[in-house]
């Protein structure tokens, strides 16, 4: 009888992936991720002396001038980031028609945001939501702590397979982080009404969502008949390649992707990757995307 193989931890796979991060953030992004959630024209926070290097239109004049030296004002957005992770866990999630079901790989999405502010020095916290009910971390700042939390909401077990939604605190989460953080909502995204705050949340964070896309998502397998686990609906859906099966899948498919852009109207505040491809290069991508966008 074969020895049993164990898959490594949450902590053992975080740190394989965290060399990876440190490349990407070091040679890739240049040292320009914390860009992509920093813009000009944020709240006003003191004036402090104008160094060598810093935006000549940050000088205040007024300042400058009673003063006798240069003086520039200073804004919320270059104190630390706090990133607000949200992973909603629906049973949606554990459908996958090849080695990675779309929850694995959400979680790793999940853990490469978190290294990358670990590596940029960030604070990071999340909410965990299953139909049962959620887990909240609160943020934390150094690499270890990060790590810790990472592998905290890698380890979660997946939620039973019900027909009902993760329950999402929305009204905690409005006073859940400061005034300007970054609030990642990662999860299946099917068409569904508004949350009741959704726009009281976009007004005070800076607000992303994040999904996965399994092949079948995009297209129905072609060829001879099968049978496919829905876990949404718990239970087995022969997909034949019929016409009427493929126009009611591409009906889904908008209704979906156009609630995906109603939640999130700026193409920059939306990531959706497949579970096929290189998630890490897809939030290089994404993050060199809004960077060129906040350099114009």
């Amino acid at each position: 009888m074969p020895a049993e193989t164990s898959s490594p931890s949450p902590l053992a796979l975080l740190r394989q992936l965290e060399w990876r991060v440190r490349h990407a953030v070091e040679n890739v992004l240049s040292g320009e991720y914390r860009s992509a959630f920093r813009g000009r024209g944020m709240e006003f926070d003191q004036v402090v002396k104008y160094e060598f290097g810093d935006d000549v239109r940050d000088i205040d004049w007024n300042v400058t001038a009673r003063l006798g030296e240069a003086y520039r004002k200073k804004f919320v957005e270059e104190r630390e980031v706090t990133l607000l992770l949200v992973f909603e866990d629906s049973p949606s999630l554990q459908f996958g028609s090849g080695a990675q079901s779309k929850r694995e790989a959400l979680l790793e999405l999940a853990g490469l945001v978190m290294l990358l502010s670990a590596v940029n020095r960030d604070r990071v916290g999340f909410v965990h939501a299953t139909p049962g009910g959620y887990t909240f971390r609160e943020p934390v700042r150094g690499r270890g702590a990060i790590l810790h939390s990472a592998a905290t909401l890698l380890a979660k077990p997946p939620p039973p397979l019900v027909r009902e939604p993760a329950l999402i605190p929305w009204r905690f989460l409005a006073r859940a982080a400061p005034k300007h953080s970054v609030f990642l909502w990662l999860g299946d995204f099917p068409p569904r009404a508004e949350p009741e705050g959704w726009a009281v949340l976009q007004r005070r964070y800076q607000t992303m969502g994040f999904r996965v896309e399994d092949p079948w998502e995009r297209a129905l397998p072609t060829g001879e008949p099968l049978a496919a686990y829905d876990p949404a609906s718990g239970r087995l859906v022969t997909l034949d390649n019929s016409s009427a099966q493929r126009a009611a899948h591409a009906a889904w498919r908008e209704e979906r992707d156009a609630a995906w852009r109603t939640f999130f109207p700026d193409a920059l505040s939306r990531l959706v990757v497949g579970t096929d491809q290189n998630r890490l290069d897809a939030l290089v991508r994404f993050f060199h995307a809004r960077m060129r966008t906040r350099g114009k």
